[in-house]
């Protein structure tokens, strides 16, 4: 079987992006990288869901992936989210980025039109082929309506330039079942905070997170206690945390970790319409779990 080197190794942020009500707030987004970076987060991932790159403009979408990429100055791997589900889109925003230098791209599933299995094979190896960078498989059918099948990950591992996948279907048994099939050829990161650990001790690569918004020393620790063979430790880490985590998706994130991250001085609690700020009780609730591991 063929091997792929992995983009990172640990914790990749799944970064927000902070906006003000006439745009993005590019002194705190610049303040945010070189915070995230000096605390020793393994990569960023940049206009992602938590990013809210879906309400975006083009403009803005390409402006904060430059932004991003040029603040970074190699300093960590950068990955763009590029995906839409519109392929046509999604290639010339995966061509952008690559031409900007990005390290991979994270490619969601189309959400709303969703596909077949069919459908995503031709979509993420149209994608691959045209971005000539490595890409990362984004499955979340909580929010697209579409799943990745086990035998369409091996199917898309084929392809060389399909590396990875971003896992947050959520079901343990479908992901081994994916590890069984394809783990060998594909670099498996969870995208569920509350897996991380989990995932790691069936032979993931990580976590791609967005607990490490608030706590990018701690969840790339977790990652490196485990990698350094303290799974006692790693474990304790991971028990500790899920508080916050759970406060972190009490409603639909990005809006918990934009509020947790305004209250950290990183640009206003700034959301964008179908999105609104957090409901008062899950607030305090959020605030408290933070104040737990003083973090406030």
């Amino acid at each position: 079987m063929k091997g792929k080197n992995p983009v990172f190794r640990g914790a990749a942020t799944a970064l927000i992006t902070p906006l003000t009500p006439e745009g993005v707030d590019y002194e705190a987004f610049g303040k945010l990288i070189d915070w995230q970076i000096g605390e020793g987060i393994d990569a960023l991932v940049i206009a992602g869901t938590t990013g809210e790159g879906s309400t975006l403009t083009d403009a803005e979408h390409r402006e904060v992936l430059r932004f991003a990429f040029e603040r970074a100055a190699g300093r960590v791997p950068m990955i763009a989210g590029t995906g839409s589900n519109d392929t046509g889109y999604a290639v010339d925003l995966s061509r952008f980025a690559s031409e900007v230098g990005y390290d991979a791209l994270l490619v969601v599933t189309p959400y709303y039109n969703k596909a077949t299995q069919k459908g995503l094979v031709r979509m993420y190896e149209t994608i691959a082929d045209a971005a000539g960078k490595p890409l990362i498989l984004y499955n979340v059918p909580s929010r697209t309506g579409v799943n990745i099948e086990p035998a369409t990950y091996l199917a898309l591992s084929e392809h060389p330039q399909i590396v990875g996948v971003k896992e947050a279907n959520g079901n343990l048994s479908k992901i081994v079942e994916t590890f069984a099939l394809a783990g060998d050829r594909l670099d498996i990161y969870s995208g569920n905070d509350d897996q991380a650990v989990p995932i790691m001790a069936m032979g993931g690569q990580g976590v791609i997170s967005v607990l490490s918004n608030v706590m990018p020393r701690e969840t790339a620790g977790m990652c490196r206690a485990f990698f350094r063979g303290d799974l006692p430790g790693s474990m304790a880490m991971q028990k500790k945390y899920l508080p916050l985590i759970n406060a972190l998706f009490s409603e639909v994130n990005p809006i918990p970790v934009k509020a947790a991250m305004a209250r950290l001085g990183f640009g206003g609690n700034t959301l964008r319409l179908p999105l609104t700020p957090m409901e008062e009780e899950h607030e305090k609730i959020l605030f408290d779990r933070m104040r737990e591991l003083d973090l406030i």
